[in-house]
């Protein structure tokens, strides 16, 4: 037997498992020093100038970075773009950081100190606001018609850099890059307007193929906000992308597009686990806080984890979701719990929110999925799912309905590993 730690919010979970495959990201044997691997980029910046070549005096700068929810080494790349904006001339006090919230929740104080590190109380930090006209401006509509509005604040800056980490997305391929804008800064009209692109045309139905985990080829969501993205004309991107254990593993500075598609090329490699057969049971942690900080988030894990494990399967995923479901309106469509009619109201009054709710129930009407959480027995059933109190529990329900020698896999940290099932001679 082998004992296994997982992470539950701030805390662990253990169990004892026979031997069984524990499908890990491919982390390199050496990681760079985190400061040397910002200024390395800084220096190099992939098809664009240096930023001293893009910045002049005078100049006002906003710089967009992510929310609590994606944690992507903010604390130590935004003081050395400061230092490197104040190199150029530009004074702290034209200097502006924006939360790229989405449609997420205002940060709190605690939560704007982690994410500006030292800046925080020097540098000025504003909350995107997706709902506040007063805050937005409109651009027009992309070639598709896509209605494009966003923050203000960032569109009334001389120069705008877009900071963020690459990781899976699982419907618009990769975060990072384009997506700090949009949703990052977009309205909430934008944010569901390129979202809807998931879907296929009406008398089509369904979900498009080619919205999906780690692709961007051909991906509508992807086009539909990249080309919004576009509009808003970035001049410098930094990204990073990260181990499990949140270190950084690159840096990628310079031109928006150039630069972020660099990293989701590193994230395809790092985040990617072939598997040769599909297993009976996936025992799936997100990743401990903040990826389970809600269960939109903890979604991504049970999007990726469900790609292990055969249809009729078993699923045990752990997410604490201290902060609840994520969103107010999300647990309000599982009203539908018939999936045709749910997509019918999905395309009638579209939500991000909603879709994420019907990738869910889509789920859990595929796979068996035994939930860890601080959700009750009603939220759970509610959602599809089946609630177990401890992670001991959910094994003695799991093992009740598989097989006699189970395939069984655990995925550590499933918000950050995609399986993928490859015939043998691939693998």
């Amino acid at each position: 037997m082998t004992k296994i730690s997982l992470k539950y919010g701030l805390d662990s979970l253990t169990c004892e498992l026979p031997v069984t495959r524990i499908l890990t990201c491919d982390v390199p044997c050496a990681l760079p020093e985190p400061v040397a691997a910002v200024r390395q980029a800084l220096a190099q910046p992939i098809d664009s100038p240096p930023l001293t070549e893009i910045v002049k005096p005078g100049e006002q700068v906003v710089i967009v970075t992510s929310d609590i929810t994606r944690y992507t080494g903010s604390e130590i790349y935004l003081p050395m773009l400061v230092e490197e904006l104040n190199r150029c001339g530009i004074p702290d006090k034209d200097i502006e950081i924006i939360i790229a919230l989405g449609i997420h929740r205002k940060q709190t104080t605690d939560e704007h100190r982690k994410i500006l590190g030292p800046l925080f109380g020097r540098i000025a930090v504003h909350d995107h606001q997706c709902d506040d006209s007063e805050q937005l401006i409109d651009l027009g509509r992309t070639s598709s018609g896509l209605p494009v509005q966003i923050n203000r604040r960032v569109m009334a800056a001389d120069r705008v850099i877009v900071t963020g980490t690459v990781a899976l997305h699982y419907f618009a391929g990769f975060g990072g890059g384009r997506k700090s804008l949009v949703p990052g800064v977009a309205s909430r009209t934008t944010c569901m307007a390129t979202h809807f692109a998931i879907f296929n045309p009406p008398e089509e139905g369904g979900r498009n193929p080619l919205a999906r985990t780690a692709n961007l080829e051909g991906n509508p969501v992807h086009q539909a906000i990249l080309e919004a993205a576009r509009m808003i004309a970035p001049d410098f991107l930094l990204n990073t992308v990260l181990t499990p254990e949140k270190r950084i593993a690159a840096v990628f500075c310079g031109e928006f597009e150039a630069a972020h598609l660099a990293g989701c090329r590193l994230a395809a490699r790092l985040y990617t686990v072939p598997l040769g057969s599909s297993a009976d049971l996936a025992i799936v942690s997100c990743g401990g806080h903040p990826k389970d900080i809600n269960f939109i988030q903890a979604h991504k894990a049970l999007d990726y984890g469900v790609q292990a494990v055969r249809p009729g399967g078993t699923v045990i995923l752990l997410a604490a979701c201290p902060d609840g479901f994520g969103n107010p309106t999300f647990f309000d469509w599982f009203n539908f719990e018939n999936l045709d009619i749910f997509e019918k109201a999905l395309r009638e009054r579209y939500e991000i929110n909603g879709q994420t709710a019907y990738a869910t129930l889509a789920k859990a009407r595929t796979w068996r999925v035994i939930l860890v959480s601080g959700f009750t027995r009603e939220q759970t059933e509610r959602m599809g799912m089946i609630k177990a109190e401890d992670l001991d529990a959910a094994l003695q329900m799991a093992y009740e309905q598989l097989p006699a020698d189970p395939e069984v896999v655990v995925i550590p940290d499933g918000g950050s590993v995609l399986p993928v099932i490859k015939p043998a001679h691939e693998l």
